[in-house]
């Protein structure tokens, strides 16, 4: 099917003060996956997950640990997630997902965002039912039959399989995470995940006219750059 998904080998990360804001966006995730499920990855799959892909993202291990210290202090911020949605040039979707401790603050630079490059920011819902609430999985593999068969029989409710340039990409709901990698690694054993994220997975996807193209890789550039958003989706091709 081709679904067009994010591959979010932080791009972002070319400059050392890039990469600074990269380490503070997983740190911000982790203290607050720690405080709300424990700070041990056993029993906080959800932490588990995060903590793996900021390694594969080269995220240093002290960053790692202090997040977690701070959330075994039971102190710190106080921060609660925020999803903002809207239309960016060419009419593209974009979902914008933030962890705030203010959220006047946010939605403020947020809006900044979208005004400078004439973009529009919507309510809740004005994009989001265009898009999947995916759990992604990606490893090395050739047998896509053998894993929808693995899935099946651990009663995993999947929405799609790829198979391309040996790698099998399973889409699940994303409430079925943690259960569709389990069900892999019980029927294949230990197995290294490529990918293995939560993304909003666009139903469709817009293509950027070329004298919008500028503008929108400026919104999508300042908006990640502001430290209280996590993750930005659009549904723009070729990007």
């Amino acid at each position: 099917m081709g679904r067009a998904f994010q591959n979010r080998k932080e791009s972002m990360a070319k400059t050392s003060d890039m990469k600074a804001k990269v380490y503070s966006k997983y740190g911000r995730e982790i203290y607050v996956c720690a405080k709300t499920g424990g700070i041990d990855p056993e029993g906080n799959l959800a932490l588990r997950s995060l903590m793996d892909r900021a390694k594969k993202d080269q995220v240093p291990s002290h960053v790692i640990q202090k997040a977690l210290d701070k959330a075994a202090g039971g102190g710190g911020e106080d921060y609660s997630p925020a999803r903002y949605e809207g239309f960016g040039p060419s009419n593209t979707m974009i979902i914008v997902d933030c962890l705030t401790d203010n959220p006047n603050r946010t939605i403020g630079d947020v809006r900044t965002c979208f005004n400078k490059a004439k973009a529009k920011l919507g309510t809740q819902g004005t994009v989001s039912h265009m898009f999947d609430h995916s759990a992604i999985l990606v490893f090395a593999g050739d047998d896509e039959d053998a894993v929808l068969e693995a899935l099946m029989m651990a009663d995993v409710d999947v929405s799609d399989i790829e198979l391309a340039d040996g790698k099998v990409t399973v889409f699940a709901p994303h409430t079925e995470s943690h259960k569709a990698k389990q069900a892999l690694i019980d029927a294949f054993g230990d197995m290294e995940f490529e990918i293995d994220e939560i993304q909003f997975v666009p139903q469709t996807t817009t293509e950027v006219a070329e004298e919008d193209r500028e503008m929108f890789e400026k919104l999508i550039d300042t908006l990640d750059f502001l430290d209280d958003v996590q993750r930005v989706y659009h549904n723009a091709e070729p990007y």
